[in-house]
């Protein structure tokens, strides 16, 4: 919806299509997660984790990359329930944390998706694309 004006009185229209949602097809959005883990482990490869606590741009990357395959996997799992993903609900759950609690998320839950989660979820996505 939104607020039209210019008349003597505000009227509220519908608009004629809802822009933000996509319609990419699933193998898409799976690269779109692919992409995502391989920066994510490329920015922190040569990082400890007090490193990263003192790169804040760093960290405002990472945190970015799990929203994309927080965002790409929840459009997957409403088309293909049956996504053979291990954790996968809790990965769109701890996106929709980041994005509607981001106080809540410590940087030491993000450091420790980074080392314990990303790299096997980067070798189920090699595993779903064949490669």
């Amino acid at each position: 919806m939104y607020l039209e004006t210019g008349s003597s009185h505000n009227t509220i229209q519908q608009p004629k299509k809802r822009l933000f949602m996509s319609k990419r097809d699933p193998a898409l959005l799976i690269n779109d997660i692919l992409e995502s883990c391989n920066k994510i482990l490329q920015y922190t490869s040569s990082m400890n984790f007090e490193e990263f606590l003192k790169d804040s741009k760093t960290i405002d990357a990472v945190i970015r990359n799990f929203e994309i395959i927080g965002e790409a996997l929840s459009r997957i799992l409403t088309k293909d329930p049956e996504t053979n993903i291990s954790n996968s609900r809790k990965i769109v759950d701890t996106r929709n944390r980041i994005i509607h609690g981001y106080d809540a998320v410590s940087d030491e839950i993000i450091w420790g998706i980074v080392i314990k989660h990303i790299p096997v979820l980067q070798k189920e996505v090699h595993a779903l694309l064949g490669d």
